[in-house]
């Protein structure tokens, strides 16, 4: 039986850069996530006789979510929902499965790199026909749709088993069962050079893949250890858990401490990776050598060529703004067109569609290209396998060569998470208040020459998106980019981006590198008195 259930709306649902993302207490509240998955109905104009991809991390309340949601598309009048295996779908199999099964669009459950379990975060995400995160006119149509809610629509039905492979009925919509990994590993061996990189294994090139007790686990075995023959004990933490094992699933040396521990050993393997919590973030570590995301970037786009699906070349490339030069120097010296996009992965889809980007990247970690419309951890560690395959170098090796090239632009990601969030945003709104006044004016030990509240106008559509973070510019070429994160839960993050070019010297620790845009960063923003902290959180 289709219940109408009269309801009101809920403060704060607000889709951000990648859905919405509470606590899972607050996604467990009754009629949270019903609201809003109505919203989301509404929003998009409806789901009656649409076929609708869905699947999420594994994470505490996937598993109830995935039933809710499936009892509300009957009762909105969908057709057909495809849905993994268990209710598991990595973020870039989703978008994947949108893609190849042609449907009409796709919920993914997952909070990302936030932690999970019943003491973490939670988030639904809706993405569009192109297997993509829903642009901005689509999300504020499913605000607007949030804050007028009247009533939502759920069947009456016990639940399904989703453990069997097959259709089965549910009311009048069919219910689509399918592997979570065999579409997406298959993609996979027509992008690369799956033999190469099995040579290369069965040569003796050992590797280790941290999956982070997160959903690519299977994937990664799959992949890694089914098809191109590396050793069980190559994939760690393999088995997704609600919780991740109690860990955060954000790929960066601090969380994934284990990995860069044997990594940096004297025994360590010759090639180490790491995904996040829902598959679309990457980090890549050589024996003793830690690859920046904004580097990984830039060595993909020099590189790509070494892959059979990248052969024929890049039609373009991009990065979001905050994401180091590093791969506006590739595009230079390749010819290639390069974008600058607010940070989100949605703002990458009109490029994509278009064909002018064959290949984007943003410095948290994501990495990606046109084979689908999102970020692709496993795709990037596969792409630098066939990178590595090609070249027969280390990965210390690729990056001295690559700099030798293009000179390095030192990096780094300083974030103080969880301040307190009127603070945080006074001390944005006081610093934006400033930037036409700047220029000229010197900032600890450098002197500013150009800053600005970044503003993107789409190539395709001509559409504007505003105030998406500060970028100031130095004499002599260094960069300071700071802006809020949309994608914590508790309080406010606070990033601040630090870069600066060498062409000569790539040997300096990047911290003692960037120690002068450290300091302007504090003289223009002043972070230490306004937050309270005198040091930040998590250092990438």
């Amino acid at each position: 039986m289709i219940q109408t259930i009269p309801t009101t709306p809920i403060d704060g649902q607000k889709p951000g850069t990648s859905g919405l993302r509470k606590t899972t207490a607050t996604f467990r509240q009754p009629g949270y996530l019903e609201n809003f998955v109505q919203s989301i109905w509404d929003g998009i104009g409806g789901v009656a006789g649409k076929v609708l991809v869905l699947g999420g991390d594994g994470r505490a309340f996937n598993a109830e979510a995935v039933q809710i949601i499936l009892k509300m598309a009957v009762a909105s009048g969908a057709a057909k929902v495809i849905v993994g295996q268990g209710g598991l779908l990595s973020t870039p199999a989703a978008s994947n499965l949108i893609r190849a099964r042609g449907a009409d669009g796709g919920i993914i459950l997952s909070a990302s790199h936030n932690p999970g379990g019943d003491d973490g975060d939670f988030g639904v995400k809706y993405n569009t026909a192109n297997g993509g995160p829903a642009p901005e006119p689509v999300t504020n149509a499913i605000f607007a749709a949030s804050a007028a809610i009247a009533q939502y629509h759920i069947l009456t039905a016990h639940d399904l088993d989703l453990n069997a492979l097959g259709e089965t009925g549910l009311g009048e919509m069919t219910v689509e069962v399918v592997d979570p990994v065999s579409d997406y590993a298959a993609l996979m061996e027509t992008l690369f050079d799956f033999d190469a990189i099995r040579a290369l294994i069965a040569s003796g090139f050992s590797l280790r893949f941290d999956a982070m007790h997160a959903i690519t686990g299977p994937y990664a075995r799959e992949i890694l250890v089914n098809r191109l023959g590396a050793p069980e004990a190559s994939v760690m933490n393999a088995v997704p858990l609600p919780d991740f094992g109690g860990g955060h699933p954000d790929p960066n040396p601090v969380w994934a401490h284990e990995l860069m521990g044997l990594m940096m050993g004297a025994d360590a393997p010759d090639f180490g990776a790491a995904s996040d919590g829902d598959g679309d973030r990457n980090m890549i570590v050589g024996r003793g050598c830690y690859v920046t995301p904004s580097d990984s970037l830039a060595v993909i786009a020099a590189n790509a060529t070494c892959a059979p699906g990248y052969a024929k070349g890049l039609a373009g490339v991009a990065r979001s703004m905050p994401t180091s030069a590093a791969l506006d120097r590739v595009a230079d010296a390749r010819g290639l067109p390069c974008y600058a996009t607010p940070t989100g992965w949605k703002f990458f889809g009109n490029l994509l569609d278009a064909g002018r980007a064959t290949l984007c990247g943003e410095e948290s970690a994501g990495t990606g290209s046109d084979h689908v419309r999102e970020k692709d951890g496993l795709w990037a560690v596969l792409m630098w396998l066939n990178i590595l395959a090609t070249k027969r170098l280390s990965v210390a090796e690729v990056m001295q060569a690559h700099w030798a090239e293009f000179g390095r632009n030192y990096y780094s990601r300083h974030d103080y998470e969880g301040v307190d969030k009127t603070a945080a945003e006074a001390l944005v709104a006081d610093l934006r208040a400033q930037l036409d006044k700047l220029a000229d004016l010197p900032a600890g030990p450098l002197v500013v020459s150009e800053a600005e509240d970044f503003s993107y106008t789409d190539p395709v559509d001509r559409s504007v998106t505003s105030g998406q973070g500060i970028q100031i510019k130095f004499e002599g070429g260094a960069r300071l980019v700071l802006r809020l994160s949309g994608t914590g839960t508790h309080g406010a993050t606070l990033r601040v981006y630090m870069e600066n070019y060498e062409g000569s010297e790539f040997g300096t620790d990047p911290q003692a590198a960037l120690v002068d845009v450290i300091a302007a960063a504090e003289a223009l923003a002043g972070i230490k008195t306004r937050l309270g902290r005198e040091a930040p959180d998590v250092v990438t």
